[in-house]
């Protein structure tokens, strides 16, 4: 049987951990067993257990007091993340052979692990070369979103991942639950975006020309090809963190391979049917 696995990404304080937590509780209501990897190296602390910690194999701490490495917390990351990259034997040996599991995989928040570092990309494809059904969630903090301009930013972000990793992506808005009413109905237009209207809007607020068709450019890339939508989060909100999870196990197909019984057999029945005599004759058998 396939295994499922969510990359949960985006940048840093954009609810990844919170996200995770909140999966699984949902999860567990729902009779689902989901198992979280924390593959963040300068993770401190997460309120939910883990069945994998990259911290086990290295630490961004430990990378920056190398006297003869001398990185920063940024260098320090990237240098935990290809180290990880030639160590894939361990996370194989931690995650097992489980059929029909299913794992989130809380993902650091530097952008270039997903633009111009191979280090994602590769896990992707051990993930594929292990039976796992990969799907890319990534995360932009609502708040952050609420303005044109930090919108574009953080579409071109979740788009540049789309582009890298080559997988199914949902893109979600986090923090829903902290945006006021205002902010609520402001943000509804960013959700599925008029980027054209988006640009006319703020058309007065660009002075520089280069800076227009730059504009009018990333903008028109988002809208002709339709490649970038975000679904709403919000934490406390049982039924919008459920329409996300049935995106994520769209995606995946997700469930499509247990077995179930197709409701077929009452268009197969003849329409003249008597039920009363049906049961009268197993009663007297």
């Amino acid at each position: 049987m396939p295994r499922y696995a969510q990359l949960v990404m985006g940048p840093a304080g954009s609810g990844k951990s919170t996200y995770c937590s909140t999966m699984v509780q949902h999860c567990g209501t729902l009779n689902r067993s989901v198992q979280v990897v924390n593959l963040d190296p300068a993770a401190e602390h997460f309120n939910y257990p883990v069945m994998a910690d990259i911290r086990e194999l290295i630490q961004v701490d430990d990378v920056m007091e190398d006297p003869s490495l001398r990185f920063g917390p940024n260098g320090g990351l990237v240098f935990c993340m290809e180290y990880f990259a030639n160590n894939f034997d361990w996370l194989e040996e931690t995650l097992g052979h489980v059929d029909d599991d299913y794992i989130l995989f809380d993902c650091p928040g530097q952008i270039e692990l997903y633009t111009h570092l191979p280090v994602m990309r590769q896990l992707v494809e051990r993930l594929q070369q292990w039976e796992f059904r990969v799907c890319g969630v990534f995360l932009v903090d609502s708040q952050f979103m609420v303005e044109s301009f930090k919108f574009i930013s953080g579409v071109m972000a979740a788009l540049s991942s789309m582009v890298s990793l080559e997988i199914p992506q949902v893109n979600i808005m986090t923090k829903m639950d902290l945006l006021n009413s205002k902010a609520k109905k402001e943000i509804e237009k960013y959700l599925d975006p008029d980027m054209y209207s988006m640009l006319q809007d703020n058309s007065d607020s660009i002075r520089s020309t280069k800076f227009q068709k730059l504009t009018e450019a990333i903008c028109g890339l988002i809208e002709d090809y339709s490649m970038v939508r975000f679904l709403p989060f919000d934490c406390t909100d049982e039924e919008g963190v459920n329409i996300v999870l049935q995106h994520i196990d769209f995606s995946i197909q997700y469930g499509e391979d247990l077995d179930f019984k197709e409701p077929k057999e009452l268009d197969e029945e003849p329409a003249n049917l008597n039920y009363d005599e049906i049961f009268q004759n197993k009663g007297n058998s």
